[in-house]
């Protein structure tokens, strides 16, 4: 039998595999699940099967080790766990400007939750609107990812679009900076 540190080789296997899958409970993201998952497979097997293989036990071992790597490496890809792509990572919170999702949780002016359709690892996101309510189920758009703790969102069939609210508050900004500008000059008069 072979042995590492004393230990059976299964039984190195088994911790080590087992430490790994710890491991990426720690500090999720796909990083160790494989190589831990294999790893344990492969020392589960040699516990149980060492014994009757004899001087053959690492050579079954590796080939138990490749096969349970791979099986596990096809489940996560089919899975999408870790791999996701340039779509499915946000890379800051300002990428989830502009994001299509649904509304989960009935959306108002102080709070509410939303799904975006491509929001990462953990799609739901707190959300308010800008506009008065929006029911449970109906289409949304993020407007404002407000550092991503809090979307602000709209409907997305408003007949209004952010080009049209960014012109409204253009417009409304200029009004008020005249009549200020008015209230200046007639107070300069009147003076």
């Amino acid at each position: 039998m072979v042995e590492i540190l004393g230990l059976p080789l299964s039984l190195v296997l088994l911790l080590v595999g087992t430490g790994l899958m710890v491991a990426e409970a720690l500090a999720p993201g796909a990083h160790f699940i494989v190589v831990g998952s294999a790893l344990t497979v492969a020392g589960l097997v040699g516990l149980l099967v060492s014994p009757f293989l004899g001087p053959l036990t690492p050579f079954v071992l590796a080939l138990v080790v490749l096969v349970a790597g791979g099986a596990t490496l096809g489940a996560y890809r089919k899975l999408g766990v870790g791999q996701g792509g340039a779509s499915s990572k946000t890379s800051d919170s300002d990428s989830l400007r502009g994001q299509v999702g649904r509304v989960t949780e009935r959306v108002t002016a102080s709070g509410g939750e939303v799904k975006l359709d491509d929001g990462g690892f953990n799609p739901y996101y707190r959300a308010r609107s800008m506009d008065g309510e929006i029911a449970e189920g109906s289409e949304v758009i993020v407007l404002d990812p407000g550092g991503g703790n809090v979307l602000t969102v709209a409907a997305a069939d408003a007949s209004e679009d952010e080009i049209d609210r960014e012109l409204r508050r253009a417009r409304e900004q200029r009004a008020r900076e005249e009549e200020e500008e008015r209230e200046r000059d007639g107070e300069s008069e009147a003076a």
